[in-house]
């Protein structure tokens, strides 16, 4: 039965789903198109995808594929570094549009703070945005100090930040911070790779709500107002990720879970980004 998954609304206006789909890795032969229509059958709407998964044109098939109208999706995708070194932030979104057979996508993200170059590909966005090709615009991976000059440069700030966030990683500044300014986060690796499953905190809160471990991971972040995109390939967890909604954690729990922060990355930090400042 699929999940009727809630949405926030973006500083620009726009709504985006609390829940989505990230498809990281999903590259072999039809799994990304098979994975999206599970996923839409199971109430899903976000797709989370990006250049450098190289798996756009799956993604695209997918989408034509699931028996949804494309206006009822949302389709988000990240530039690459490697575009915002060269200086080709529309090429780069041209081709991600041409790999989806998209006229438009929902949200187009910064995938990583480039230094000395995410400013000038802000610029490029803001006219993409302006040009009604991303609906919204946003970044990733970005800490305070680079939304802040991103501000100062621009006089805005982006829709969403996409971080790790997770029960081994709360990320409570960033994203007091984030809230404050009325940026939406989005939590991608929800799950840190499966890697709190098993503790013993989330064990016993499983066995308390009658939940799974992850749903309990999950729960306790789109609890704090944080969009999640856990990436599923498997039907019946891509089904059980999505019900986080009829349940709610006490203030306890949260706070129990809120313990377990280690400011652990389960996440790898491309080789070109060590030691640009992104902790």
């Amino acid at each position: 039965m699929a999940v009727n998954i809630p949405k926030i609304i973006l500083n620009d206006g726009n709504e985006m789903p609390l829940l989505g789909l990230g498809v990281y890795k999903v590259v072999e032969e039809n799994e990304v198109e098979q994975t999206i229509r599970n996923a839409v059958a199971a109430g899903y709407r976000m797709i989370d995808t990006a250049s450098v998964y190289k798996n756009e044109e799956g993604v695209g098939r997918g989408i034509r594929s699931c028996g949804i109208p494309r206006e009822d999706l949302f389709i988000t995708t990240k530039i690459w570094n490697t575009a915002q070194r060269v200086g080709d932030i529309e090429g780069a979104f041209h081709r991600s549009l041409d790999r989806m057979k998209l006229d438009y996508v929902d949200l187009y993200l910064i995938h990583w703070p480039v230094s000395g170059c995410y400013l000038q590909t802000w610029k490029a966005f803001e006219a993409i945005a302006a040009s009604g090709r991303a609906k919204s615009i946003g970044v990733s991976n970005f800490e305070e100090p680079h939304l802040t000059q991103l501000f100062e440069f621009s006089g805005i700030y982006p829709a969403v930040n996409q971080i790790e966030c997770h029960p081994l990683w709360v990320r409570k500044a960033l994203v007091s911070y984030c809230q404050e300014k009325k940026i939406a986060v989005q939590a991608y690796a929800p799950l840190a790779r499966g890697l709190y499953l098993k503790r013993e905190i989330i064990q016993k809160l499983a066995e308390k709500y009658n939940k799974t471990p992850a749903q309990i991971g999950l729960r306790y972040l789109v609890q704090r107002g944080i969009s999640v995109i856990p990436k599923s390939t498997h039907k019946e967890r891509i089904e059980s990720n999505a019900d986080v909604f009829s349940f709610s954690l006490s203030d306890l729990d949260m706070a129990l879970i809120d313990s377990m922060d280690e400011q652990f990355r389960s996440a790898s930090i491309p080789e070109d980004m060590v030691g640009q400042g992104v902790h």
